[in-house]
């Protein structure tokens, strides 16, 4: 029974962790793309405060609850486990990169780079990889 409440702890967690990162991405990308970047300030504040309250404990919370799971089902040693980690890995660095930008943007003259716009789908294309992973554990 445990192991069913850790499992939908995680999913909450992953919806709540996956969610908060693309709204930061897609944020990010818009401001990039204005041409007046001040316009934009108390969005930026408030994904940030969002991203600090909620999408960075739900990530500690995935990355807790997910090696419970692991440990439960021994499935370390699995390679389906190992690519999972090495794109859950990836996303927790992604991360990292948007809660700072955020940060950055509440400075004055911060400049994101083009390049960010291509996050959401990046984000999206993890995400996915990782439900086909464990849904379908094709090695």
């Amino acid at each position: 029974m445990i192991y069913l409440w850790l499992k939908a702890l995680h999913v909450a967690a992953v919806l709540c962790w996956s969610g908060g990162m693309l709204a930061s991405a897609v944020t990010i990308a818009a401001h990039a793309a204005r041409a007046d970047a001040a316009s934009g300030t108390a969005l930026i504040e408030t994904v940030g405060r969002w991203d600090r309250r909620v999408t960075m404990p739900a990530m500690l919370i995935v990355w807790g609850a997910g090696l419970a799971l692991a440990m439960q089902g021994e499935w370390f040693g699995s390679l389906w486990l190992t690519v999972k980690l090495a794109v859950v890995v990836g996303l927790s660095a992604l991360h990292g990169v948007l809660a700072g930008t955020l940060r950055r943007l509440g400075q004055p003259d911060a400049v994101v780079p083009r390049w960010f716009s291509h996050l959401p789908p990046l984000i999206a294309g993890g995400v996915t990889a990782i439900a086909v992973l464990v849904v379908v554990k094709p090695f």
